[in-house]
């Protein structure tokens, strides 16, 4: 059997994509220093865990989410709750992760289904197809192909991650594990999880960056770009769509750190650095740890402003004044 290579066709729009992706990537590099801000990696990790479950019906909401990886007690179906637990502990070892090791995929597939998948770790033994519905949409290689399958889609990724530009080969890889189906649950979210971890291992900034949450804002898209490749049989049209929401994201990460940056004022700044994300603050706590005086000066200078920028937002917003009430940095 020869060598074999994924089919796709790098286009003008794939070349711009990159060019302007690398570009901001710089941009934003040497303006933010990202590791100083791991309370923006957990946001944005708690949003990536969110969206991917969601692609995949898992109805917890986002402060649901947040609730859980920060320990609280959340009412749910127990599978969801699962779900999100194993997701955190994959995503927290996404530095770990070696992306072009099959064993590493079994490893953290295992992780990632771990109580909700019962061949977890395992690659699929039965047949499986895509429905929208009652509707097949395709049927995947049958399960006796698979190993072979996952096995040429790794040796192409480790003969090609040198000549390839990452953002592609990230992007063929996603779509050539979805349409292997791999495993008998959770291919979607692996191959998000894989995703990012590729490209992570190109640019470290890419584990601060929320990729799965611009999928599931396009979902539909997604999955019509998956259903083109199919009929088409390349993976170019899935290539532009991942290359073309990777550039809307970074430009949004772009505006939001720029904001952060210029148009804060200090008040606003000193506020937010005393307080930590998903803790609830009284008015007082926040007056002390400012060490201010004046009711009406905090309010005025410090949270108001922040709450009109939707830095900061209120846990009993229909209640003002209860006296019960709290403030959280979102």
């Amino acid at each position: 059997m020869g060598e074999y290579k994924p089919p796709f066709t790098i286009t003008n729009e794939i070349l711009s994509y990159v060019s302007s992706i690398s570009e901001k990537i710089g941009q934003i590099t040497a303006v933010n220093n990202l590791q100083t801000k791991p309370h923006l990696r957990k946001n944005n990790r708690i949003k990536s865990i969110h969206s991917s479950l969601k692609i995949e019906a898992n109805s917890l909401s986002l402060g649901q989410v947040r609730d859980l990886i920060n320990g609280r007690p959340v009412l749910g179906e127990q599978k969801e709750i699962q779900e999100v637990k194993n997701a955190y502990a994959a995503y927290e070892q996404l530095a770990k992760i070696h992306p072009y090791d099959i064993n590493d995929l079994k490893k953290f597939h295992n992780i990632m289904t771990k109580y909700v998948v019962e061949e977890s770790g395992d690659f699929r033994h039965g047949e499986e197809g895509v429905f929208n519905g009652e509707q097949c949409i395709f049927m995947a290689p049958p399960a006796r192909l698979v190993p072979q399958l996952i096995n040429e889609l790794f040796s192409w990724m480790k003969e090609s991650h040198g000549s390839v530009h990452p953002l592609i080969l990230s992007s063929v890889f996603h779509y050539e594990f979805v349409f292997i189906h791999s495993f008998s649950d959770g291919n979607g979210r692996m191959a998000r999880l894989w995703h990012t971890a590729i490209l992570s291992k190109w640019k470290p900034i890419f584990e601060y960056i929320p990729i799965e949450s611009q999928i599931e804002k396009f979902q539909d898209e997604y999955y019509e770009a998956i259903a083109r490749c199919h009929v088409n049989g390349e993976s170019t049209v899935f290539i532009e769509f991942m290359l073309r929401q990777i550039d809307r994201i970074l430009s949004d990460i772009s505006v939001q750190l720029s904001e952060d940056n210029e148009h804060l004022s200090e008040y606003v700044k000193k506020v937010l650095d005393i307080m930590e994300y998903d803790i609830p603050y009284t008015a007082s706590a926040l007056m002390e740890k400012l060490n201010l005086k004046s009711k009406e000066g905090f309010r005025r200078n410090y949270l108001r402003p922040a709450m009109d920028m939707g830095l900061i937002q209120m846990t009993i917003p229909d209640k003002p004044n209860s006296r019960n009430q709290r403030y959280v940095k979102i």
